[in-house]
């Protein structure tokens, strides 16, 4: 399993090796030894999600509020997805910027993003499954949205953007930001502490 930090600190994408035979294949494409060596912890895993897209949908910019936030595993089993990390963390060096990673299932890659890192995709390709092993379940109290255009993001030109009522309708970085809703680094840094303690 090879490892690669992102040029968001804290997001990681990783690649497993392949062992194709004659009946097959066999992968492995979530391995703990190799994730807690890379982000020094082990992965808690409270709930998993699937979600399957039509070309051009976006999912996201989603994050949850710290703590406890919900960090996020994502793996695409089918199709291909672009997965986007955004730095949504008030106060961090790399604030509102991003990184990006296409995922396909030839590849068997993920992308591993954070408490308080904001997360997005789109579906580029009909049919695109998209599986995610999440550190905390679903909280709508907690849970929160940037509208994905209009941060600076990098959708593909020939891909029209299909969005949700409630991901069209989410304020912007700058508008979360003086709303107080967005997470504060300082408190994303004492939570990654905890986990690693």
């Amino acid at each position: 399993m090879q490892a690669r930090e992102l040029k968001i600190s804290g997001a990681f994408e990783f690649t497993p090796s392949v062992f194709p035979d004659d009946r097959g294949l066999f992968v492995a494409p979530f391995q703990e030894q190799a994730f807690a060596a890379a982000v020094g912890h082990p992965l808690k895993v409270a709930q998993t999600n699937h979600s399957e897209s039509r070309r051009g949908v976006v999912r996201g910019v989603h994050y949850a509020d710290v703590p406890p936030g919900q960090a996020k595993y994502v793996y695409c089993p089918r199709g291909r997805l672009l997965d986007v990390v955004v730095d949504v963390r008030a106060g961090s060096p790399t604030f509102g910027e991003w990184d990006a990673v296409v995922l396909e299932p030839g590849k068997f890659n993920s992308v591993y993003l954070p408490e308080g890192l904001g997360h997005a995709l789109m579906a580029l390709e009909d049919g695109t499954i998209t599986s995610y092993l999440c550190t905390e379940g679903f909280n709508p109290r907690a849970e929160r949205g940037l509208n994905p255009l209009t941060l600076d993001l990098p959708w593909p030109a020939d891909v029209e953007p299909v969005l949700s009522e409630k991901d069209t309708l989410a304020p912007s970085l700058e508008e979360a930001l003086a709303q107080g809703l967005l997470p504060s680094y300082e408190d994303c840094q004492t939570w990654y502490a905890s986990l690693k303690s």
